[in-house]
């Protein structure tokens, strides 16, 4: 199939829009739904995904602010709007990463736009009503890293019908148990499973990136606030009315050029997906997420906010829209992020997707997106504007204590086959005996069929084993980036990669710290937006 022809027919059919359409494709999937948040895309959708951290950056320095004149009490009401749950709801936990010699530590966030028809106000932004009270999905998932220094900011953002294998959970409500997933599943799955802890357990389980918190945002709330500083302006290119012969669309018409929206306008604006672009979910994100981008532009230069009234209006409507981990549970935690978060000069922000490949009609993670994944972990900036480490920053990371030699248990596995070559003979044995010769008396070689891995690499399942992990990369000369947290291993496993199909001695290949090209890396520099509308949807 190719990847046209799949964007045409790819769809979930958890969700029916309200508007009356079928679904369409969206950003690899569709859900269909007329009222979804934002889709992270797999393609084209980056420039609007950086405009929700500044939507969220600005909203969350603007809290403080609105309630600081009301008082003590007022600020203890608006502590009580946020909602909270715990940070991970899955058993196994990733080791923090290693301060820099400054004593630094970078801080990852993870933000999830949850499609949740839990109140009157969210049912209004559109969907079947049959789905009303049913299980959420987390239909955007964005891991925002926030380097040591503070100097840069990278964001991944993974398509939500990503294969992956969600851990188990439990809800921390009524102690239901989840069991992992037999085989993958959509990572947008994960909410159900007890709550956003469980998409926070996905993400570390299959990036190793420890997650510091998470912000859940309700959108019923970012539609609230357009009213709060009197309307929106967005742009189209063209004149636009989002209804076809069959009634399918959300109504909206606009001239074109550069409105306000606010109230039933900005809903369905939010809604619109028959109209812009291509039709897909993909394009209607990028209108979403426009949508905030401006809304920061008021945020920041409507004079009407000078108004107390309208600033307890807007922190009334923030707060209530947020669902956070116990570590940014009260404004003043969350003024304190976004003070962090804004350190950070927009050119040196880099919005990636999380490269990928179809699978059916669903993607999984390439071998690109570990190598975003190790620059993540390694506090490496995708925008290649990083200065050299230090020798000293540049030792181990591990502070775990590794067991003595001869008591490491080592599996080693032949993962040297590639494409064009078969796996090489007899590697798993003849590096398993490198292994012996070194005082590893417990390595063997592993019976699993031969395996394909670009680069040799060490895996561990859990931190306790993470100190023998490393101890035997240090014997072998493997680097430490290749010493990696896995949860498809039962204990220390080295799987000897195509870089070592020969000889006795592993030399590590020149290491490349350059963003992968799928990751289509954009700058946050570029604030340029309009919405495309397609010509079946225009009028004269």
């Amino acid at each position: 199939m190719t990847q046209s022809a799949a964007r045409r027919t790819l769809r979930d059919d958890r969700r029916e829009p309200e508007d009356g359409s079928a679904g369409g494709p969206a950003d690899k999937a569709s859900d269909g739904d007329g009222g979804d948040i934002p889709a992270s895309g797999a393609d084209g959708g980056h420039r609007p995904r950086r405009r929700v951290l500044k939507w969220f950056a600005a909203v969350l320095a603007l809290l403080l602010i609105g309630s600081a004149g009301a008082g003590y009490v007022y600020y203890r009401h608006l502590n009580g709007n946020i909602k909270q749950n715990p940070l991970n709801l899955g058993d196994h936990k990733v080791a923090e990463p290693t301060p820099n010699a400054a004593g630094q530590t970078p801080l990852n966030i993870l933000l999830i736009g949850s499609d949740a028809r839990d109140s009157e106000e969210n049912q209004q932004l559109g969907g079947a009503r049959e789905t009303f009270g049913s299980t959420p999905l987390a239909d955007v998932q964005m891991l925002l890293h926030l380097s040591a220094d503070r100097t840069n900011m990278s964001v991944i953002s993974m398509p939500r019908d990503t294969l992956v294998q969600i851990p188990q959970c439990t809800d921390p409500e009524d102690g239901t148990v989840y069991e992992a997933s037999k085989g993958r599943t959509m990572t947008n799955q994960s909410l159900g499973h007890g709550g956003p802890g469980c998409t926070v357990a996905t993400w570390q389980e299959l990036t190793g990136i420890h997650i510091d918190h998470f912000v859940m945002v309700d959108f019923a709330g970012v539609v609230a606030m357009a009213d709060a500083v009197g309307g929106v302006p967005v742009c189209v290119d063209a004149n636009i009315l989002s209804r076809d012969s069959k009634g399918h669309g959300s109504g909206l018409k606009l001239p074109e050029g550069t409105h306000p929206v606010k109230g039933k306008q900005a809903l369905q604006w939010l809604r619109t997906r028959y109209g812009f672009g291509d039709g897909s979910d993909l394009a209607r994100a990028k209108a979403q997420h426009m949508y905030m981008n401006s809304l920061v532009r008021e945020l920041r230069e409507n004079a009407t906010l000078s108004s107390p009234n309208k600033l307890r209006r807007l922190a009334e409507e923030a707060t209530r829209a947020l669902t956070v981990d116990p570590g940014l549970d009260t404004v003043k935690k969350l003024y304190d992020l976004s003070t962090e978060l804004r350190k950070v000069e927009p050119e040196r922000v880099t919005m990636t997707t999380m490269p990928n490949r179809y699978v059916g009609a669903r993607v999984e993670p390439t071998e690109d997106a570990e190598q975003l994944f190790r620059l993540v972990r390694e506090d490496i900036a995708l925008d290649g504007k990083d200065e050299k480490p230090t020798e000293a920053e540049e030792k181990a990371t591990s502070t775990e204590p590794a067991a003595p030699d001869a008591r490491i248990a080592v599996q080693v596995v032949n993962g040297t086959r590639t494409d064009a070559l078969a796996a090489a003979p007899d590697r798993a044995s003849t590096v398993t005996g490198i292994l012996r010769e070194k005082g590893f008396t417990g390595a063997f070689a592993g019976t699993a069929g031969s395996l394909g891995r670009e680069r040799t690499v060490v895996q561990y399942p859990s931190a306790d084993l993470e100190g023998d992990a490393h101890r035997v990369a240090e014997v072998l000369g493997i680097p430490e980036s290749a010493v990696r947290r896995s949860t498809d291993v039962s204990g220390v496993t080295l799987v000897v990669g195509a870089d070592w199909r020969e000889g006795t001695t592993y030399e590590a290949p020149e290491q490349d710290d350059t963003t992968p090209e799928s990751a289509e890396a954009l700058n946050g520099a570029d604030d340029t937006a309009c919405m495309k509308v397609n010509p079946a949807f225009t009028w004269s």
